[in-house]
Formats: C-alpha cells, sequence, structure tokens
C-alpha cells in the first residue's frame, strides 16, 4: 500500500530540517574532517530529489 499525500509530506519537511541541522554543523568543517556528516548531508540530498 502506498503513503498518503501527509505521510509524504511530514517526510519530507523531516528530511529538510535535518539538512538545515547538519548544513549548519558542516559549516563549522570546512576542511571536511567528519566525512559521516557531510556523506549524511549527499545522502539526504539524494533522497529529496527521488522524492520529487
Amino acid at each position: 500500500m502506498g503513503n498518503s499525500k501527509k505521510d509524504l509530506n511530514r517526510r519530507r519537511m523531516n528530511l529538510k530540517t535535518r539538512l538545515v541541522e547538519l548544513e549548519g554543523k558542516a559549516r563549522m568543517d570546512p576542511l571536511k574532517r567528519n566525512r559521516e556528516l557531510h556523506e549524511e548531508i549527499a545522502m539526504i540530498k539524494k533522497k529529496m530529489t527521488e522524492e520529487e
């Protein structure tokens, strides 16, 4: 069974808020020493583009 529009919208908003939090942390890490952080940002951006 598919997801409702409400579920999809909620998921999209959760991804956006998580992305904002992570980008704030990534600004403090310009040399990309925390590789996991930057990989998670890339993964979230990829998910967001796939859902559109």
